[in-house]
């Protein structure tokens, strides 16, 4: 009998680790790769694959793409405002309207690009991070403690990957 397979997390849920020099290095080095990786996932496909949902009921390739863009572009501020601010609220956003509004529809090389530029720059920041930044923190309604800049970090490096997995998973599937 084959197990059936969750296309909604093809490199499974995530879940945290404890914190270690290898474990950030690792994330930092996911983060780093994410913009590379997502230009090779999309690679040679046509406006008809870059339509096509990833699973039934899920968002279309091209959405996935914006989608990275539209929330690692929210991370990105949430690192910068936990590193200059004591315990910064920040907002959440509603992903599923965002995916619907019309630059949705542009070109993926627009959201490759902001990657490259956005992926760049929270590279050179974690690069240069003092030991104790990692323990710092950002207040975020959805959860019930305040998120460590640590944890952020593992949670968007297995969001790369998570959001990869779907793009190369279909294109598997499909035999594109």
């Amino acid at each position: 009998m084959t197990a059936t397979v969750d296309l909604r997390y093809p490199i499974g849920a995530f879940s945290l680790v404890t914190p270690s020099d290898a474990v950030r290095r690792a994330a930092i080095a996911d983060m780093a790769a994410l913009p590379a990786r997502m230009r090779e996932a999309v690679a040679g496909l046509r406006d008809a694959q870059l339509d096509t949902p990833y699973r039934p009921g899920g968002w279309t390739v091209r959405q996935v793409v914006h989608h990275v863009a539209d929330s690692h572009m929210n991370g990105f501020t949430r690192t910068k405002l936990a590193l200059t601010e004591d315990r910064p609220a920040v907002r959440p956003y509603d992903e599923k309207a965002f995916a619907m509004l019309p630059d949705m529809a542009l070109p993926v090389e627009r959201s490759l690009a902001i990657l490259d530029g956005l992926h760049a720059r929270w590279d050179a920041i974690y690069q240069q991070f003092a030991p104790d930044q990692w323990s710092r923190v950002f207040v975020h309604p959805e959860y019930s403690e305040p998120q460590s800049l640590d944890c952020q970090l593992q949670h968007y490096a297995w969001h790369c990957r998570h959001h990869v997995a779907h793009i190369t998973e279909l294109r598997r599937r499909e035999g594109w």
